[in-house]
């Protein structure tokens, strides 16, 4: 049975849940979502471009301090800085790394990457560069930012192939938090201070072929900024720069922020993670809704649970 048949068989085992209202927090706002059917339950997108893949995983793991697992020695270009990922933390965490093996996860980022890899260097039918990939959700803790560094991690794997990963979620940036490192300039940085190059804030990292661009300081005109000619700039440098550079952006929630909006008008593809059994179909709707106009759009079903009587191939518990 193929990943995405198992997918519809758990959709299907899921109909019968109603999730509660929910309450979530993002950047300082209280919010009460009304309580609808849930995901299972989605007729009304069925028109909608997206493609569903189903991701088991857990909630996004936190990695501790860096500690390289076999660096690769290689020399950082002059004026950039360099960090070191903790691999071995990371595989410990349940997140994909070269060294972790035949697992069911590596093989689900596999699964995932190969259509927006194959769309990442061709044109599409709009100015958006299709190697630029932004990750978001409906609402906070669907997993977004656990995705985001699992995708770019597994095409970092890649021999043809490089990753530059941007914090974008620049109300909340976690990338750097969920992988150990201290927080650094980035982003915000670049678009306030006209001084400052990409280089001076790009991390290169010990895997050769994966570089982080973090969010950096906050300011309250991210929105506006993110919406600048200097953005528009930036992103086409970060698309043209490299022709073999797959940029995957870790965006706000499409639900409690401008920001993400504003950032989706400059991606070529959008990838949507969906958290099984909890995300709504009016939040999915919703989120939909305000892509309007960005026809390259995916789903990732997140954190789903073993269904009884279905047989798996691989051990899906991640901790």
């Amino acid at each position: 049975m193929s990943i995405i048949e198992k997918a519809a068989s758990r959709i299907d085992h899921t109909r019968a849940a109603a999730p509660a209202p929910a309450v979530v927090e993002y950047d300082g706002q209280t919010i009460v979502l009304e309580q609808h059917a849930p995901l299972a339950d989605l007729p009304a997108v069925a028109a909608a471009p997206v493609a569903r893949v189903e991701v088991p995983g857990v909630a996004t793991p936190t990695v501790a301090a860096a500690r390289a697992e076999q660096p690769r020695k290689t020399a950082p270009k002059p004026g950039a800085r360099k960090v070191d990922l903790d691999l071995a933390h990371m595989r410990a965490a349940g997140m994909v790394t070269a060294a972790s093996g035949r697992t069911s996860l590596l093989e689900d980022f596999r699964v995932i990457k190969r259509p927006l890899l194959k769309q990442a260097f061709t044109k599409g039918s709009d100015a958006r560069p299709n190697n630029l990939i932004m990750i978001t959700s409906s609402l906070p803790g669907e997993g977004k930012t656990y995705c985001a560094i699992n995708l770019a991690m597994s095409i970092a794997m890649e021999l043809d192939h490089t990753v530059l990963l941007v914090d974008a979620d620049v109300a909340r940036p976690s990338v750097l938090r969920t992988l150990g490192l201290p927080a650094q300039r980035g982003l915000m940085d670049i678009l306030v201070d006209d001084s400052l190059d990409l280089a001076d804030v790009m991390l290169r990292t010990n895997v050769d072929t994966l570089s982080i661009l973090p969010a950096g300081t906050s300011t309250p005109r991210a929105t506006e900024l993110l919406a600048s000619s200097t953005m528009s700039s930036l992103v086409n440098e970060i698309a043209n720069r490299y022709p073999d550079r797959v940029v995957i952006f870790d965006s706000p929630p499409l639900l409690l922020t401008s920001e993400s909006r504003v950032l989706a008008s400059h991606m070529g593809q959008i990838v949507m993670v969906v958290e099984a059994q909890a995300t709504t179909q009016h939040a999915v709707t919703e989120a939909l809704r305000q892509l309007e106009g960005c026809s390259n759009i995916n789903l990732i079903y997140n954190k789903a649970r073993d269904i009884p009587g279905i047989e798996e191939t691989y051990d899906y518990h991640y901790g």
